[in-house]
This record gives C-alpha cells, sequence and structure tokens, in this order.
C-alpha cells in the first residue's frame, strides 16, 4: 500500500502513527506541500482536492484522513476499532468531533494563521481578530475533551484501551504546542497527551513537525 503525505500535514500524521504502531507496512510517498507539488502533475489527477494524505491499495484509491485511518484498522483487524457497534460509535463521534470541532477551530482557525504564512489573514487587523476568535473557540473546544469526553481516571478517549480516537486526536491537539501552547489547564488532556508522546513511533513520526517548530522560536505567537 502506498500512502501520499507531507510529514507536516497533521492529517497525515494519525495514519503514519497508527501504522508504525500496529506494524502496518505503507509505501511513504512525499507531496511538497511547501513547493505546491499538491497542485501540480501528476499528483493534482491522484486527489484533485489538492491535499494528503491519499491511500492507494491494489487500485483503490482513498481520500480522507479518518476515512484511510478506519480503512487500514479494518484490513487489519486492529482491536483499535472496536467491533462492538456501540463502542465503535463512540469511536466514530469521537473523530467527528475532531474533525468538525477542533480541527476547524483550533488549527484552521487558531494555530495555522500563526505557523504557517500561506494561512495568515490579509491585514494585522484580520490577523488579530481571528487570532482572538479562534483562541475563545479553541478554549471551548479544550474545555469539552478535558472535562467531557475525558472521564474520571479514563486514560484515553473512549476508555481505558488505545483506539483510533487518539491516533486521529492526538496530532491535532499537539499541533497547538508550536504556538506555544501547554495544557496544564486541562489536566486531562495533558495527561493522555503525555501518554500518547510515550508511543515507541511518536518521536519519529513527529520529528518533522517538531523540527519546523524549532525554526519558528522567536517569531510572536499566541498561545491558548
Amino acid at each position: 500500500m502506498k500512502l501520499y503525505y507531507h510529514p507536516g500535514s497533521t492529517t497525515s500524521r494519525p495514519i503514519v502513527l497508527f501504522a508504525a504502531e500496529s506494524n502496518i507496512p505503507l509505501d511513504l510517498q512525499v507531496v511538497d506541500l511547501f513547493t505546491g507539488e499538491h497542485y501540480q502533475p501528476p499528483y493534482e489527477a491522484i486527489n484533485p482536492n489538492h491535499l494528503v494524505p491519499v491511500l492507494e491499495d491494489d487500485g483503490f484509491r482513498l481520500t480522507e484522513s479518518s476515512a484511510i485511518v478506519k480503512y487500514l484498522a479494518e484490513k487489519t483487524n486492529s482491536p483499535a476499532y472496536p467491533k462492538d457497534l456501540k463502542l465503535r460509535a463512540r469511536v466514530n463521534e469521537a473523530m467527528d468531533w475532531v474533525n468538525t470541532q477542533l480541527n476547524r477551530d483550533y488549527c484552521y482557525g487558531f494555530v495555522y494563521p500563526q505557523i504557517f504564512s500561506f494561512h495568515k489573514r490579509r491585514s494585522d487587523e484580520a490577523q488579530q481578530a481571528q487570532l482572538e476568535w479562534g483562541r475563545e473557540r479553541a478554549k471551548g473546544w479544550l474545555k469539552v475533551m478535558d472535562s467531557h469526553i475525558f472521564k474520571p481516571g479514563q486514560a484515553y478517549i473512549c476508555g481505558d484501551n488505545i483506539t483510533l480516537a487518539d491516533y486521529f486526536a492526538a496530532p491535532f491537539v499537539h499541533v497547538g504546542e508550536l504556538t506555544g501552547t501547554e495544557y496544564s489547564a486541562y489536566p486531562n488532556v495533558d495527561a493522555w497527551l503525555k501518554r500518547m508522546k510515550s508511543l515507541r513511533n511518536w518521536d519519529k513520526t513527529f520529528e518533522a513537525i517538531n523540527g519546523y517548530g524549532a525554526s519558528l522560536k522567536g517569531q510572536p505567537m499566541v498561545a491558548v
């Protein structure tokens, strides 16, 4: 199986991390987002959305990070994607929440306008307004995650065992650290993220984005 991805892509890292932890072999093909390769042939024909990741499996092509990681879990019969209907529904619910709430407001609304020049607003006034709005929205979602998604004593998003929801959510929470955000105000989130960082393939999967974050040191940033 081939995965078109970029190590700086937040949506690529859940797949790379899950596959590595699950010993699923993937042929990793970098699509250079910083040079616009995703808008050039042949990739624009592979994914007309001009986005990564894309999975190819024996002529079958699949886009969207959440769909890809679920496909890999099904293909390998992974316990991280429970067969029980209600348990699986909880995993799906959490992954949808990350996509439609946390990713939209925290990543695209707050983090990316600070760390990626192509997401920055056109004027200082617009940028400041965006960050103020995004920061308040992000704080609200992190509070929901800390107080309601995590139950007392719960190690992972859907209970005591790691699931796809954890592999999927962790990169979206982690990327906030590039703005100087730390999660002590959200102790359940903080403990969970540290638990995810202890995975044997975390450092390798996040090496590129952490290196990019280091290159931003000294730039003015707003943290949650």
